[in-house]
């Protein structure tokens, strides 16, 4: 309350004023939070979504050209690298994503990504995944996508679910 209403000014709220913002707080946590996770959810997806097809395109690119493509998943980001020559052990030629930029996938939001066994994948040109350059040894790769489903890739097959 103010001492001298006629020559000083009253400051704050009152308490009508505070229970109805309390209450227009409660009603957009209700209805704005759980389309908020939806939200938030769907770029999970995205980033996952983004994985997946550039991992099918280093598959399908080592087919069709016969030579060796190597992809590095980090947590913001996947490159392809593709051998010059076939036969090859390793990737020297940067393989840009559709923008022309060197990411097929990029993300900037730093979602926990990681291959396991850890290390680059490479695609061989018979189709098959291996842990090293050379081919010598066909391994299942997993990539794991903080709140998502995992992404296998089968050795054998290159096949990328």
């Amino acid at each position: 309350m103010c001492a001298n209403s006629s020559s000083a000014r009253c400051r704050g709220f009152t308490t009508i004023e505070l229970v109805a913002v309390i209450v227009l707080m409660g009603v957009l946590a209700v209805v704005a939070l759980p389309r908020m996770e939806g939200a938030l959810a769907q770029r999970g997806d995205h980033w996952r979504d983004q994985v997946l097809a550039a991992l099918r395109h280093a598959q399908a690119t080592a087919q069709s050209h016969r030579r060796l493509v190597c992809a590095t998943v980090v947590t913001d980001a996947v490159t392809l690298s593709m051998a010059t020559a076939n036969p090859a052990t390793a990737c020297t030629t940067a393989l840009p994503g559709a923008d022309g930029q060197a990411a097929h996938a990029s993300d900037r939001r730093h979602i926990a990504t990681q291959v396991s066994p850890a290390g680059m994948l490479y695609f061989q040109p018979d189709g098959r995944i291996t842990s090293d350059g050379a081919g010598a040894i066909a391994t299942d790769r997993s990539i794991a996508i903080d709140g998502q489903d995992a992404i296998v890739v089968v050795a054998e097959t290159g096949h990328v679910r």
